[in-house]
């Protein structure tokens, strides 16, 4: 995937102004620092698993810049404060990915979600994506209401009741 064009600035219906570029090696401290300030719920949410912290591994593996097949995404104040990461890997179809998105629990409800959602659609669609997958829990309600609301279609995972599957669509 090209990571030339992740960068963008953006601005919620709050008016809250942000930046959002890919993640680089040296941003594993401000990772590091960021799930410091997101709920256990929401780790369990993003990793769908019950891990109680984010090990250095992982950490290492979302401020990769170099793997080819997954793009992480940053979002940052203008105070530099992390808001949100998230991910777009490419699975065995080139041409479909899967979304992951986490948000600091003292800047939820502000629309940075949402346009950080709709700027990794954005991404996927230039970057001629068929369409992009979410897997969450069934118990993540604001991630299945936001996904849904973006034209995301859900479908259940027949492998796990506990799962549901939300796939978005682009046009070609």
């Amino acid at each position: 995937m090209d990571i030339k064009d992740t960068d963008a600035d953006l601005i919620t219906h709050t008016g809250f102004h942000f930046h959002v570029r890919r993640a680089v090696p040296k941003d594993e401290a401000i990772v590091a620092d960021f799930f410091k300030h997101v709920t256990p719920a929401d780790v369990r949410f993003r990793f769908l698993s019950g891990m109680k912290s984010v090990s250095h591994e992982r950490l290492v593996e979302m401020t990769s810049a170099d793997d080819p097949k997954r793009v992480n995404f940053l979002a940052l104040s203008s105070d530099q404060t992390l808001l949100a990461v998230a991910m777009l890997a490419v699975g065995k179809d080139p041409q479909r990915g899967e979304v992951a998105l986490t948000i600091r629990e003292d800047y939820k409800h502000q629309g940075i979600s949402w346009e950080m959602l709709a700027h990794i659609c954005r991404y996927a669609e230039r970057h001629n994506f068929k369409s992009i997958e979410s897997i969450e829990s069934r118990d993540n309600h604001e991630a299945i209401e936001l996904e849904r609301d973006m034209a995301f279609h859900a479908h259940s995972d027949p492998d796990d009741p506990r799962i549901i599957v939300l796939r978005r669509d682009f046009q070609q």
